[in-house]
Order: C-alpha cells, then sequence, then structure tokens
C-alpha cells in the first residue's frame, strides 16, 4: 500500500463516521456548529497522529497481556497535553466542547487504530494513517456541523447569513440524527461510484 493511500483510505474508503460507523458520541454530541466539529476533529486527529507513532514505536516491549492497558495510558497522555493545550490557547473552544475532549482517551477510533494498524505497522505509516483517519473524521463533524449550523441558526462558521426563526431541531441532538443519516447515505453513494 503506497504512502498516498494510506491517508485517502482514512478520509473516503475507511472514513470513521460515515463507513465505519465509529465516534458517533462526539459526532453528535458538538457538531451543533461547523467549528465546534472542526475543533474536536482537529482534537482527536493530533491525538490520532501522536499515539499512532508511540504505540508503534513501543509496540515490540510491551507484553501482550498489558498491551490494551499500555494502549490506553499512552492515549490518556496525549488527550491530556491537548486538553491543556486547548484550555490554554482556545478557551471559548475547550468551553463548548467540554466533557467531549476528556472522551477522546475511550474514543473507539483511536484505540481501534492503535490496535488494527499502529500496532502492526511501522512508525511512519502509523503517522499516515494518523493523518488519513483524522482528516476524514474533522472532515465529517465539520460537514455535519456546517449543515446543523446552516439549518438550525441561518449561520455557518459564526457568520448569520439567515436572519428570523430558524428550526431548532437542526441544533438539537435529533436534528443530528436526521443530518448525520443523510450525510451517511450521500457519502455511501458517492463512495461507492
Amino acid at each position: 500500500m503506497s504512502k498516498l493511500q494510506i491517508i485517502t483510505k482514512g478520509i473516503i474508503k475507511e472514513n470513521p463516521t460515515f463507513s465505519l460507523v465509529l465516534g458517533m458520541c462526539p459526532t453528535i454530541g458538538v457538531t451543533s456548529s461547523a467549528i465546534n466539529g472542526m475543533g474536536m476533529g482537529v482534537a482527536t486527529m493530533a491525538v490520532l497522529i501522536m499515539s499512532n507513532m508511540a504505540i508503534a514505536m513501543i509496540k515490540n516491549v510491551v507484553p501482550d497481556k498489558v498491551r490494551i492497558p499500555a494502549f490506553i495510558v499512552v492515549i490518556a497522555s496525549f488527550v491530556t497535553i491537548i486538553e491543556m493545550l486547548m484550555q490554554a490557547y482556545v478557551p471559548a473552544l475547550y468551553a463548548s466542547l467540554g466533557v467531549f475532549i476528556p472522551l477522546i482517551v475511550v474514543n473507539c477510533i483511536i484505540l481501534g487504530r492503535a490496535e488494527a494498524f499502529a500496532s502492526k505497522n511501522s512508525v511512519w505509516d502509523s503517522a499516515l494513517d494518523g493523518v488519513g483517519i483524522g482528516l476524514g473524521f474533522t472532515l465529517s463533524l465539520t460537514v455535519i456541523g456546517a449543515v446543523r449550523e446552516v439549518l438550525g441558526s441561518g449561520a455557518i462558521f459564526g457568520y448569520t447569513f439567515a436572519e428570523g426563526v430558524m428550526p431548532l431541531l437542526f441544533i438539537l441532538a435529533p436534528g443530528g440524527f436526521l443530518v448525520l443519516g443523510y450525510l451517511m447515505v450521500m457519502f455511501n453513494k458517492i463512495a461507492k461510484r
């Protein structure tokens, strides 16, 4: 598999949100706006890249009996670093994402990639896998957030373009499920071509 294919499979073929249907808790929980979706995606991508690289480095040293707990400790360490950086440099985004930042530790996307890819491949390939899966997750969260924000509040990235009463449903969780379902169908129809 080429380096480019490692990246592109995470965006299209193995997109965590639309193809693999992983990470649904942050997908519905934080995508009430495009900026929240992008922020969560970038934070998850940073953790994914760093943890994939660290796990690829230590894979031959960690005994099989403690492999999963060791992976969780590595992931938790990087989540803590990202959480502190966000709290220091983007406090408004940190406050709006709330509890979903620490929950990156138990995000099945990150632990799944650690087990399925990083523990079996080189450091460089694991970093590229983190970039691809992270970009796929970031793009999907941003698109879902943008659609929900446009339909629910008449704005995108905080820029209001439609005044008046918008259906609040799309900002709430049921609207998140509706948007996710329709986008998932559209993505899979286009990706299968």
